[in-house]
């Protein structure tokens, strides 16, 4: 029998629980500097096996360690890395250890953990950062049974409760926003920035619910590594329109709902290029979503009139309106899960103490 080796699960992480849209935007990890926090991430001595997480909603870093790894040295260099306050990360950031890490992951790819409860886009997301990670050698035998026990779980919230109950994703929250303003969706012209899951979900909403004027745009040289995707191929792929991104902010008055969800990690959209386009559509209100973090649009603009401006934190209150019909599911899947989570962590320890 082997000697046993005594490993561990540790989790660095912020999101809508610890953090405001403010906070969370400071902490958030550009695009491009994924793959240089993964270069340093390996230089971090005792950590064996590591993953980050890194959405419009929350920057995870999940590892398995050694005993002679230390959760502050993480705390230091995402501080450093970030150009951050010692301070400030410790205020905005929660960290867990060994069984929480799998009930919280448990949490999070099932949807429960999401500042819209029960939403869907998140297990694309995790999916996603795991496949990433395990492209890098990153991810080892703590970690790939962790998150393969982490996608199961989601399956099973999904199928056996009702957490899930009229499809909770960004998409159907936004047409049902846009029906509001607009009458009815079918008639909405619909501009989408970006190509991510958020943008993917966002059509796939407004396309089953009849609407053929869905265009979309963006940077090729922002596109995300884990994305994949570049603007015109979603396009393509849902039968809508590409639209140049050079001409994207003169044709603002031509759509009534535009989403941006890009990983530029700046301000694309500000307060002259929407006065300039509601002075050509001085009768018809526009409906902005700002889905990424950092935000894209301008705040100042929600002061324009017949401008309708919501960012993350907006809409996902709006989404949890129904919450208190599906808190029982909410609760009783809670409890699954942590069950769930109790077993698996109690199996991958008789599993260490016989390696």
């Amino acid at each position: 029998m082997k000697e046993a080796v005594n490993q561990s699960l540790f989790l660095l992480g912020s999101s809508h629980q610890v953090a405001d849209l403010a906070a969370r935007e400071r902490i958030s990890l550009p695009p491009d500097s994924i793959d240089d926090f993964y270069n340093g991430l390996g230089q971090i001595e005792g950590l064996d096996e590591y993953l980050l997480l890194n959405t419009c909603n929350r920057t995870e870093i999940y590892g398995a360690t050694r005993d002679s790894f230390s959760l502050d040295s993480l705390s230091h260099y995402l501080s450093k890395f970030r150009k951050l306050e010692p301070e400030f990360l410790n205020q905005h950031t929660y960290k867990r250890s060994d069984h929480e890490v799998v009930n919280h992951l448990f949490k999070v790819t099932s949807g429960i953990d999401s500042q819209m409860v029960g939403e869907t886009e998140i297990l694309g997301q995790v999916k996603k950062a795991y496949e990433y990670a395990c492209q890098r050698n990153a991810s080892g035998k703590m970690l790939n049974r962790l998150f393969q026990k982490g996608f199961q779980a989601a399956k099973w919230a999904r199928t056996n409760t009702g957490i899930s109950r009229g499809q909770v994703n960004l998409g159907n929250v936004l047409c049902e926003l846009s029906r509001r303003i607009f009458g009815k969706v079918s008639n909405c012209r619909l501009l989408v920035v970006g190509a991510g899951e958020v943008a993917e979900s966002t059509i796939e909403a407004f396309k089953s619910r009849g609407s053929q004027a869905i265009t979309v745009t963006g940077r090729t040289f922002d596109w995300c590594p884990l994305c994949r995707r570049k603007p015109d191929e979603l396009a393509e792929k849902f039968g809508g329109f590409a639209l140049s991104y050079d001409q994207f902010k003169e044709s603002i008055h031509l759509f009534d709902v535009i989403l941006t969800s890009t990983t530029s990690g700046k301000s694309i959209v500000d307060l002259i290029d929407i006065k300039r386009a509601m002075s050509k559509r001085p009768s018809k209100p526009l409906f902005l979503i700002d889905a990424s973090v950092p935000r894209n649009i301008e705040e100042k603009v929600s002061k324009v009139d017949n401008v309708f401006l919501y960012n993350m934190d907006d809409v996902s209150t709006i989404a949890n309106e129904n919450l208190k019909s599906r808190i029982s599911e909410v609760d009783r899947c809670k409890g699954a899960l942590a069950r769930r989570a109790h077993r698996l962590w109690e199996q991958m320890t008789q599993a260490r103490e016989i390696s």
